[in-house]
């Protein structure tokens, strides 16, 4: 039978031979950008060469306000994934998110699929990434410190997938005491907090709690792009659960919701969830959005 930490690499594998060959796409649901247009300004003066997109994420200049999001590590297969993206973030210099680092909680087996990152994009920002289903279980928060370490993060991302642990053959779905885990994490933590979603969505009540917790940055990662209950069902076979596969809050409703918090936080908004063009971009920006994401 095999260990924990087997299993967890095996289900890394999995995950990424799923997305390279199977439709994982949330199916009827979309981002919902396509329900906005720009309204056309004949009369511009706006001179394009001295347009930037330079932009500042915390700490670190950034060429274009744009997150390669947290995908993959823990498994054989995610070291040349990561190290692929690692060296085009470096080239673009913007910013690059890990996977969740719950597998090297576990083991030392995988370390390097994670570290492959900063060795070959010394400079860029870089995110780590755990999920609200281990931190929850945590009586101490160094070994969250020792993932910091691992890729030197910039800042740490908490990921929030209580769908995607519903329908996993081995989810998590003890979620008690979150909130109180993510101030601790928040208090202890020397870089900055950013919580996530993997596709449902966050939406203006969660978002408003979290940053009431201190969390410094929020992804919206709202429905229109992958589908991690989807996955999860293709994993598990379990056809008659599809009422799921499209279960979530549409991005841009998410952006244009959450971005309301401006006015009282101080804040990251990060736009992801079906971001599959410049157009998208341009939406999400003008939604709101600081930054803009894709996976």
């Amino acid at each position: 039978m095999p260990q924990k930490n087997d299993t967890t690499s095996k289900r890394k594998k999995e995950h990424i031979e799923l997305c390279l060959t199977d439709k994982v796409e949330f199916k009827k649901k979309t981002s919902g950008f396509k329900n906005y247009d720009f309204k056309h300004f004949a009369l511009t003066e706006v001179d394009l060469t001295n347009i930037s997109f330079e932009t500042k994420f915390f700490k670190k200049k950034i060429n274009y306000p744009f997150l390669i999001s947290c995908m993959t590590g823990g498994s054989s297969e995610a070291e040349n994934i990561n190290a692929r993206l690692a060296d085009v973030a470096n080239q673009l210099n913007v910013i690059l998110g890990v996977g969740s680092q719950r597998q090297a909680l576990e083991d030392k087996n995988y370390h390097r699929s994670y570290k492959i990152i900063r060795e070959k994009a010394p400079d860029i920002p870089v995110l780590g990434n755990i999920g609200a289903a281990q931190l929850v279980k945590i009586k101490s928060i160094d070994p969250f410190k020792k993932l910091i370490d691992m890729v030197e993060a910039d800042a740490m991302v908490v990921h929030l997938n209580p769908l995607q642990e519903l329908l996993q053959p081995e989810g998590e779905i003890e979620f008690t005491g979150l909130r109180k885990k993510i101030v601790k994490l928040v208090k202890e933590l020397r870089v900055p907090i950013i919580v996530k979603e993997v596709g449902s969505g966050i939406s203006k009540e969660a978002a408003k709690i979290l940053l009431e917790s201190g969390v410094k940055g929020i992804d919206v990662a709202g429905s229109g792009g992958t589908s991690w209950a989807g996955v999860e069902l293709l994993r598990s076979k379990k056809n008659n659960d599809e009422i799921f596969w499209d279960w979530g809050l549409p991005t841009s409703y998410c952006i244009k919701e959450v971005s309301s918090l401006k006015k009282k936080y101080n804040f990251i908004l990060i736009g992801s969830g079906g971001i599959n063009s410049a157009m998208d971009m341009s939406k999400a920006f003008a939604l709101g959005s600081d930054i803009t994401a894709s996976a």
